[in-house]
């Protein structure tokens, strides 16, 4: 019975995080964001796959990476030391506890070159590409089988680019939710592009309030005695 109560309590607890983590995140982002001209999309170094979709994660990310095209405000980069921002993804598992795999090549798609009206895409490495983080956890090569407690939604981070093992580093920007990244909606890209709009709009103001600042000349006081 304790162990059962135990369960419950921890699965009640996942489910109020779950629901907390699919709010839109209201943090106005950085001045790095608006700068930015290109992004690369990686999967989680610590995601794992479902059992029943081993290549979840990496289907999201080319979703991603579409949705990231179809917007046409950033260019996708080759890896993450030269791109201005990195979005890291991790597909969830759609239960609070489910069957999962780790380990094995995520990223060894061959090089393709996708288009859209106004943009190109170059997927894939030639290669290894630079790592992620200094932490990748259990040894890639070698593919293993677990459970995963947690993680029923879909992920999307933002991190700093241009940097080594950014994944290291506190994500800009990140968002949770049932289905966030699957297509046609990619919601996740949906609300961070809301979040960049955002701060376009706060910057513009910003620099509206300085403008009509710097035309606003001091004047005296008035308070002056005339001299005899």
């Amino acid at each position: 019975m304790k162990y059962r109560a135990g369960l419950f309590m921890a699965l009640a607890m996942v489910s109020a995080i779950s629901v907390i983590a699919d709010k839109k995140n209201k943090k106005v982002l950085p001045e790095v964001v608006l700068r930015a001209q290109t992004v690369c999309v990686v999967i989680q170094a610590s995601a794992r796959e479902p059992m029943a979709d081993p290549d979840a994660n990496v289907k999201a990310q080319k979703e991603v990476e579409n949705a990231i095209l179809k917007w046409g405000r950033y260019q996708l980069a080759l890896d993450v030391e030269t791109a201005d921002l990195v979005i890291a993804v991790q597909k969830g598992t759609g239960k609070a506890a489910a069957p999962t795999i780790g380990g094995g090549p995520v990223d060894t798609r061959p090089v393709t070159v996708d288009g859209t009206d106004s943009s190109i895409r170059i997927g894939g490495h030639q290669g290894t590409p630079p790592p992620t983080t200094q932490d990748p956890g259990p040894d890639p090569r070698r593919p293993s089988e677990g459970v995963q407690v947690g993680g029923a939604d879909d992920v999307m981070k933002v991190y700093q680019g241009g940097v080594a093992y950014p994944l290291d580093y506190p994500p800009i920007w990140n968002y949770a939710g049932k289905d966030a990244l699957k297509a046609p909606d990619v919601k996740a890209v949906e609300e961070f592009r809301k979040a960049v709009a955002e701060a376009e709009k706060t910057a513009q103001q910003r620099q509206q309030q300085k403008q009509a600042g710097q035309g606003t000349q001091p004047q005296g006081s008035g308070n002056g005695k005339p001299q005899a």
